[in-house]
């Protein structure tokens, strides 16, 4: 990097650890130490110009025979590296690297344009994009740079479709399963981005090292360690992961013009703001069970958020909540899970009947969220009947999430939600999580239902708070 850094880029070289760390984890995989790698590091810290340039480049003066497959969301990125890294390939101090280690390699001509070039020893670099076509072409090392586009990535319907890319093309493009690599290598936009996809899926991506380098640093059990043992040097809170080139003060400019969602993803590495974005969560207390006075609850009700299918990307949720006469809002229990049809109306009807004994008949509403369309009304209308002897009603959805969750997000923030401690609150699936990762998170269900329960005890039909009723 250092020999050739003035052939590719223009600016002076400033050298950091991440970029040793970088070239440390990328030399590991054509060593064949490390098979699968994922890296994540903010914008304009050189990771084009060392994974897609001069790290294949390096590799061909030993393994001129290998095979390369890039991609990344827009070809024209894929294409730039390539011809950055064709033109250091006829540099002066590349020719004299090649005599000295691969006299004979050359660029073959019936086969060197910018989206593939192919050198003497039969190996070959290929770019493409997230949306191209790969009609019967691999690679030894697959290398997918920015799979996601900043602009879009709160787009589900493009992270699905990179997902899907990346699962039934991208996945199985190694030309020998066991011996080849992959190496993704991305700021994080979302918790349901490429990152994401592996890392919650982890039963299904073993064996996958992930470098993890945020723009100041965070103490926590997520620091970075890989299997060639590596880990993060810094240790002081908000350290800088490249002083040389963003200095504090140009840090902070940087991080007063993004969003905190921005800056939690693409500087922080952690799609979702510390301590929540929209959500607060460190303002909610948690208070044992057994906290409750039935005498001093004002209003109850069980929102439920049901999810279309078995098994699918969503959840079935029911959320209890109380409003104290205090006006204090508790929760009090949660009850999730992926459900056949038969099963989910079993568990609604059930929850509602353990809520009667508990609280008295009638006591707790529960309200039952009508998804759009006839299906919608019709799967509604059925939960309803489902619960005759109940206080029981349907509810239409009206505005996108977040904006039915902003009023539950304000009493969060203003310190006025308790949960009830139970094993439903923590954990990676816990309740506290997902309202820390929303509006970015894989699930919205038990926001969705929260925002339902609260919404119903606080703001009635008009508009009137605290006004109980249909």
């Amino acid at each position: 990097m250092r020999q050739l850094w003035q052939y590719v880029e223009s600016k002076p070289f400033v050298d950091g650890f991440h970029l040793e760390a970088m070239c440390d984890h990328l030399e590991a995989v054509s060593d064949g130490r490390i098979k699968r790698l994922m890296i994540n590091v903010p914008p304009r810290h050189t990771k084009s110009l060392i994974v897609d340039v001069l790290w294949p480049m390096w590799d061909w003066l030993q393994n001129p025979e290998r095979q390369w497959l890039f991609a990344s969301y827009a070809h024209n990125l894929t294409k730039r590296d390539n011809v950055r890294a064709r033109r250091l390939f006829y540099s002066d101090r590349y020719q004299c690297l090649l005599q000295e280690y691969q006299p004979d390699l050359v660029l073959v001509g019936d086969q060197n344009t910018k989206v593939r070039y192919d050198n003497s020893q039969m190996g070959y670099r290929i770019a493409t994009s997230v949306s191209g076509q790969l009609i019967g072409e691999g690679g030894d090392i697959i290398v997918v740079d920015d799979p996601h586009n900043t602009m879009e990535g709160e787009s589900e319907l493009k992270r699905e479709a990179c997902l899907l890319w990346w699962d039934e093309a991208m996945s199985s493009r190694l030309n020998d399963p066991a011996m080849g690599a992959f190496v993704i290598i991305m700021q994080r936009l979302h918790d349901q981005d490429l990152c994401g996809h592996i890392i919650n899926n982890a039963e299904e991506y073993v064996d996958w090292d992930h470098v993890c380098l945020p723009a100041r640093y965070e103490r926590g059990e997520d620091k970075t360690r890989s299997s060639i043992g590596f880990e993060d040097p810094r240790t002081t809170e908000g350290e800088l992961l490249n002083p040389g080139r963003f200095d504090e003060d140009s840090q902070a400019r940087l991080e007063r013009r993004m969003g905190e969602y921005a800056k939690a993803g693409q500087q922080q590495q952690r799609p979702n703001p510390r301590g929540g974005g929209i959500f607060k969560v460190e303002e909610i207390a948690i208070v044992p069970p057994g906290t409750i006075n039935p005498n001093f609850v004002e209003k109850s009700v069980r929102y439920w958020d049901k999810a279309g299918t078995k098994d699918g990307g969503a959840r079935t949720a029911g959320v209890l909540m109380h409003l104290m006469t205090s006006q204090r809002i508790i929760i009090e229990d949660v009850v999730k899970g992926q459900w056949s049809y038969a099963k989910r109306e079993k568990i609604i009807k059930q929850t509602a009947e353990m809520d009667a004994v508990k609280y008295g008949a009638g006591t707790v509403k529960v309200w039952v969220e009508q998804e759009p369309g006839s299906g919608g009304l019709e799967s509604a209308e059925r939960t309803v009947a489902s619960l005759a002897g109940h206080s029981a009603y349907k509810e239409p959805v009206r505005g996108d999430k977040e904006t039915r969750a902003e009023p539950f997000s304000i009493a969060v923030e203003t310190g006025t939600v308790s949960c009830v401690a139970g094993e439903w609150v923590g954990g990676d699936q816990g309740y506290i999580k997902e309202l820390e990762k929303f509006p970015t998170g894989a699930y919205k269900d038990q926001v969705d239902a929260s925002s339902g329960a609260y919404n119903k005890l606080t703001i009635a039909v008009g508009g009137n708070v605290g006004t109980w009723g249909r």
